[in-house]
């Protein structure tokens, strides 16, 4: 680079050739700076493409990645939301065949009852027919005896009224039945016919047995299951060592005091109590009375849940091994440690468990007036269940029979 003229030390100095060069030599000095700044413009401009089109690239991979997220998220709500409304029609047309059912269980069983309704209304009516009868023949038999009388009477009445005592001694005037005809009015009532009711209450009483029989089999021919209370008992084995098992084996309280039972593998560290026998199939509803006890849970448990665990970890509804519906202050269905909060207008006192193992639905009921739902856990099942019952202090559960 060309060195440039020493600067004079004032505006003084300057000629007009001198001030000529030095401008000539900052114009040059410029040019140069710029080329100088064009070429290291030029020769970093390919790694700043580079640069852009690598971050580009890799946002736009995350893009396309994000599209493939939310293309499977769509497609999954969109199963999801098929497979919903399926179940909606599935479900509804189930319930249109349900309220069918029920309509002809209840058409039939109207018809029954009228047919018995007919034939005990029409013995009644014969025999109000076959008593009027008696009692209309026996009032005419009557007013002819009470004409006669009448008759007698006034003859009687003329002969006493004759003056010439031969001429009423040649009155012959016991001519005739003259017998007593005195009237007993309770034997008219036994004669005439009365109201058999023994017959009737036969009628009804039979019709309505028969009735009972038809009804069982009506509703097993409309296919509604018959809720039909299974032998549920407890397992003193299971039982912690401060939970009082009754003599009958339904009903359990918790008490502070050891009952001296050995300890064996059944046995539970924390207060519970099973039922000594499991369901690995079929239908099964049981009962349970709580109305003794201010908390409770009952429920069922699979056959490995943990009994050697102090902690809550192994409570009924606690973990993955259990289902159960419980009440402290508020009403919750829980399983693996998740309680749902349920909705109740009166306190429940007795509760209805209904398990069908095959259709993997374990169903609990407020049995009240009317009965009230409370919660179904819809699960597949693969071992077997036992009734199972977690006992707090002061708290007596009892199954009813």
């Amino acid at each position: 680079m060309q060195e440039m003229l020493p600067l004079p030390e004032s505006a003084s100095d300057l000629s007009p050739f001198t001030l000529h060069l030095l401008c000539v030599q900052l114009i040059v000095q410029s040019w140069t700076c710029q080329a100088a700044l064009g070429h290291y413009t030029i020769d970093h401009k390919g790694h700043e493409v580079e640069i852009l089109d690598v971050a580009s690239e890799k946002k736009k991979e995350k893009l396309r990645s994000a599209v493939e997220k939310m293309s499977s998220d769509k497609m999954e709500a969109g199963r999801r939301i098929q497979n919903l409304t399926d179940h909606g029609v599935e479900e509804e047309n189930k319930l249109s065949g349900l309220d069918e059912k029920v309509t002809n269980l209840f058409t039939e069983l109207r018809e029954t009852l009228d047919d018995l309704e007919s034939r005990v209304l029409g013995e009644i009516s014969r025999q109000k027919d076959r008593v009027s009868l008696s009692v209309s023949n026996m009032i005419r038999r009557m007013e002819l005896q009470k004409d006669e009388l009448t008759k007698k009477i006034h003859q009687f009445e003329e002969s006493c009224d004759i003056k010439d005592p031969l001429t009423f001694l040649q009155e012959d005037l016991f001519r005739g039945d003259i017998n007593d005809q005195s009237c007993d009015v309770i034997g008219d009532v036994r004669e005439a016919q009365s109201l058999d009711d023994v017959v009737v209450s036969k009628m009804l009483h039979k019709g309505l047995m028969h009735f009972a029989d038809d009804l069982k089999n009506l509703i097993r021919k409309k296919q509604f299951p018959v809720m039909k209370k299974y032998e549920v008992l407890l397992d003193i084995e299971s039982a912690h060592d401060n939970i009082i098992i009754s003599h009958s084996l339904r009903s359990a309280s918790y008490t502070t005091m050891s009952q001296n039972r050995p300890d064996g593998p059944e046995r539970f560290k924390v207060a519970q109590v099973l039922s000594s026998c499991s369901f690995s199939s079929g239908r099964h509803y049981w009962e349970v009375d709580v109305s003794q006890a201010k908390q409770w849970i009952i429920g069922v448990a699979g056959e490995s849940l943990e009994r050697k665990v102090e902690g809550v970890e192994s409570f009924i509804g606690y973990n993955e091994k259990s289902w159960a519906v419980n009440f402290s202050q508020t009403l919750c269905a829980s399983h693996n440690n998740i309680h749902k909060l349920l909705e109740s207008e009166s306190p429940v006192k007795v509760v209805g468990i209904y398990l069908d193992y095959e259709a993997r639905r374990l169903s609990f009921y407020q049995l009240c007036d009317p009965i009230r739902h409370l919660h179904t856990f819809t699960t597949s099942f693969t071992e077997p269940l036992y009734a199972a019952f977690y006992l707090y202090e002061n708290c007596v559960l009892r199954i009813i029979k």
